[in-house]
């Protein structure tokens, strides 16, 4: 595997990869700016858990010493989790990544940069909560996640709970559809909105396996789409929150946002954490076990799609 030395790879994932064996990659942004600590460990513990229960090896992405690294070490995510008493750990989205390599910052990596890097080293599929989308007033404002933009333009399967429930879930599936970018529930014909398994937004496709995502990516690829697709699967019953309660937490949140006049990329955080802290532990358990739950089927999904391209 020939790569340009600002890329590292950990030893686990070279092998796995130059094995034609299933890997995950697994955002960071989680980790750095998306829960609390030691929540935000917690996470990244059982989204690699997962991962590994079904068989695939995880690897998460984030900016280190000047490199970017696909499988960070234990104690690579604990610097991204703040552990190391650095709070200067930066969001990483793909414009950013030659930035933060050039100045040695850490960075952990948004579901744009994640996607843009696991398609560079050869991995399909990656998990993550919840994509970015098309802020609320952002037929305005203009502001528009990058994740959206770079899955249109790189092929990699992304694994979310739709996209953030925060956003404008209608206009993002606009987006999306324009971009030309299948969205595909998985086991759902419902868009997730995050925390609350439904939007009341209905999907167009599909599909009920692992072997028929897998399929459905074989295809892609095959027809030579530059796309991605988004594989949309909804938090576990059992820990997912009503939506007229996500409703009520997010009209809060954004008043919060208004007030405090935050703005740009430090608006989700801000939400999530005004979300996290209002809603208390029901929202922590929601969001991590939703992250769990997405890597576990990422990692069929990669499973069943190394079987398919195999010889």
């Amino acid at each position: 595997m020939n790569l340009p030395k600002a890329i590292e790879i950990h030893p686990e994932v070279r092998d796995a990869l130059q094995a034609g064996s299933a890997v995950v990659a697994l955002e960071s942004t989680v980790v750095a700016h998306g829960l609390p600590h030691p929540k935000n460990l917690e996470a990244a513990e059982r989204m690699e858990a997962g991962v590994r229960q079904e068989g695939a090896v995880p690897a998460m992405i984030g900016v280190l010493g000047g490199r970017v690294v696909v499988g960070l070490s234990p104690e690579g995510i604990s610097v991204l989790a703040g552990d190391a008493g650095d709070a200067d750990v930066a969001k990483v989205s793909s414009r950013d990544l030659s930035a933060l390599v050039a100045s040695g910052r850490p960075g952990a990596t948004t579901v744009a940069a994640t996607a843009f890097v696991a398609a560079r080293v050869g991995i399909h599929v990656m998990a993550t909560g919840g994509i970015g989308g098309v802020h609320r007033g952002g037929e305005a404002s203009l502001d528009i996640s990058a994740d959206l933009a770079e899955i249109a333009r790189t092929p990699v399967a992304v694994v979310c709970s739709g996209a953030k429930s925060i956003l404008d879930l209608e206009r993002t599936l606009e987006v999306l559809e324009t971009s030309g970018v299948p969205v595909v529930g998985y086991r759902t014909d419902e868009f997730p909105a995050f925390y609350a398994r439904g939007s009341g937004l209905r999907l167009e496709h599909q599909v009920d396996s692992a072997d028929e995502a897998a399929r459905l990516m074989t295809a892609g690829r095959d027809l030579g789409l530059p796309c991605g697709i988004v594989f949309c699967n909804r938090a576990p019953a059992e820990s997912a929150l009503d939506r007229s309660e996500v409703g009520s937490l997010i009209d809060a949140a954004i008043r919060a946002a208004d007030e405090s006049g935050i703005r740009g990329k430090a608006v989700t955080p801000f939400l999530l954490g005004h979300i996290g802290r209002e809603g208390g532990g029901r929202v922590l358990e929601a969001n991590l076990a939703l992250l769990a739950d997405n890597a576990r089927v990422a990692a069929r999904i990669a499973a069943a799609y190394a079987s398919e391209t195999a010889g």
